[in-house]
């Protein structure tokens, strides 16, 4: 009988061994999924909301309404555009939170769970990314890159964005203009009910951006500028790629080829290439898909309120 006994402990305790390697194994591929937890800029992350709440459909009557108010409190300044678009950048995402905090204390207030949250602000801790999987194509951070034989972290975006002739101009113009980037960063903001997967690139300055006799659009990578608006949107942007131009030192031509589609996501994750693909609106990975349907189509226009002194298109 004892001997029985003990060879049934024995056996429940190589049992718990293994379920609990198993666990371990199992909590290391989640960490490696889930990449680091880094508590960022406080302006960073700001810029970052910022960038989320003017591409949000539900947010657009709010600015209006906070434009009015700027132009009401400072009436010397209502037809000067640059200044009324930096004033509203450095004080909407504070006014946006008690405008719907006050609205929230009314009966019938009609305030929706996401304008709830999105107006409340992100976590100061963020989750950061090496890699990111959306729709097949698959983006990396510059730094994952350096180190593979591989490129992936080229992005292009097409926005409507704010142009001044020069630094004296009060009254810029709103047109469509391309930006060039290459990742830096991929953050995951956490709104509490559910995440919004955002890009912090390095944008090209309009100085560092030709195009050849040919036609090739040629860009200077180390000519950075709109340092103020580094963020977009995970599923706003197209990727790209750069190739060295052997005839002009320092410049590199960029490249659109067709998308590469990654299945095996396991596999890479073994290899150490962290990867995720989003079901937003949960407490899980944000879902780029269901985000668009909350942002809106925005007439299919994505909004940039970066301005710089001079852009040359």
């Amino acid at each position: 009988m004892e001997l029985t006994k003990a060879i049934r402990i024995g056996h429940f305790t190589e049992n718990l061994g293994k379920q609990l390697l198993m666990l371990v194994e199992m909590l290391k591929k989640m960490m490696a999924i889930v990449g680091t937890v880094s508590v960022v800029d406080q302006d960073l992350l700001n810029q970052a909301h910022l960038y989320v709440l003017e591409n949000t459909e539900e947010v657009l009557p709010y600015i209006e309404q906070h434009m009015i108010h700027i132009k009401t409190a400072y009436p010397k300044f209502r037809k000067r555009t640059k200044w009324l678009q930096d004033k509203h950048n450095s004080t909407f995402i504070q006014w946006l939170r008690f405008k719907v905090q006050s609205e929230l204390e009314e009966d019938n207030n009609g305030v929706s769970e996401n304008l709830r949250w999105l107006a409340a602000g992100p976590n100061m801790a963020v989750p950061l990314y090496r890699s990111y999987l959306i729709k097949g194509i698959k983006f990396n951070i510059k730094a994952q890159d350096d180190v593979r034989t591989t490129q992936n972290s080229g992005v292009y975006l097409l926005a409507q964005t704010m142009q001044v002739a020069s630094a004296k101009d009060k009254n810029p113009i709103l047109s469509n203009m391309g930006f060039y980037g290459v990742i830096q960063e991929i953050w995951d903001l956490d709104y509490q009910k559910f995440t919004i997967p955002v890009f912090r690139c390095d944008w090209i300055d309009s100085s560092g951006l030709v195009v050849d006799e040919l036609g090739f659009t040629l860009v200077d990578l180390s000519k950075i500028g709109h340092r103020n608006d580094q963020f977009v949107l995970a599923s706003q942007v197209k990727q790209i790629f750069f190739v060295d131009d052997p005839m002009h030192r320092g410049w590199s031509v960029v490249l659109s080829m067709p998308n590469r589609e990654y299945n095996d996501v396991i596999g890479d994750e073994v290899l150490g290439d962290v990867i995720i693909e989003c079901e937003p609106f949960t407490r899980g990975m944000p879902n780029v898909d269901t985000f668009d349907e909350l942002a809106g189509e925005l007439g299919g226009k994505n909004i940039r309120d970066g301005c710089e002194d001079i852009w040359i298109e």
